[in-house]
């Protein structure tokens, strides 16, 4: 989803070459996910700066040194501590007139985010029950086969577009799934 993410900040800010990346280095898929994450930047001309958060405390500190990274926005990786914290990170990066792209939608861009991009939560749900069905009715749970994401959200905050001063391009708002006025 890195690449995905990336690709979509690259249509709304043509223009950005740098971005500061938050992540918590306790979370246990955060070498796999910066992987990807730096093969992806590659991909679309940017260059990364990783902000590391693993407590609510550390937010403000590490977003503090945003100005010297000198970046274009912000990008978080998905992790429940940063979830959490997302009104926070939202906050702090929009004092740093900062679009922030979130990993978990719609949370982030309701948060103020300029775009959230990640798994639909509904469908996730709906995928659970059946799981929850079919071991009500006797397969043992591993026995059911690993599942990934199918439907994923695209929302985008317009409001945070113009308090930023952003034109979002019709190509992108035609792929979103929901558009916050």
């Amino acid at each position: 989803m890195s690449s995905t993410r990336l690709e979509l900040l690259k249509e709304a800010l043509p223009s950005a070459t740098r971005v500061a990346v938050v992540a918590n280095p306790a979370h246990p898929m955060l070498a796999p996910r910066w992987r990807a994450t730096e093969r992806a930047a590659q991909a679309v001309g940017v260059q990364l700066h990783r902000l590391d958060v693993r407590t609510p405390d550390e937010v403000d500190t590490a977003l503090t040194t945003l100005s010297s990274a000198h970046a274009d926005a912000v990008l978080t990786l998905q992790d429940p501590t940063l979830n959490r914290q997302r009104r926070q990170i939202v906050a702090l990066a929009t004092q740093h007139r900062l679009p922030v792209i979130g990993a978990e939608a719609p949370d982030w861009a309701e948060a103020g985010g300029l775009l959230a991009y990640g798994p639909s939560l509904p469908d996730l749900s709906r995928r659970a029950a059946v799981y929850v069905d079919k071991s009500l009715k006797g397969t043992k749970p591993g026995e059911l086969p690993r599942e990934r994401p199918i439907k994923f959200e695209l929302v985008i905050n317009l409001k945070t577009a113009q308090a930023l001063g952003l034109t979002i391009a019709p190509s992108l708002l035609v792929q979103a799934d929901r558009v916050i006025q």
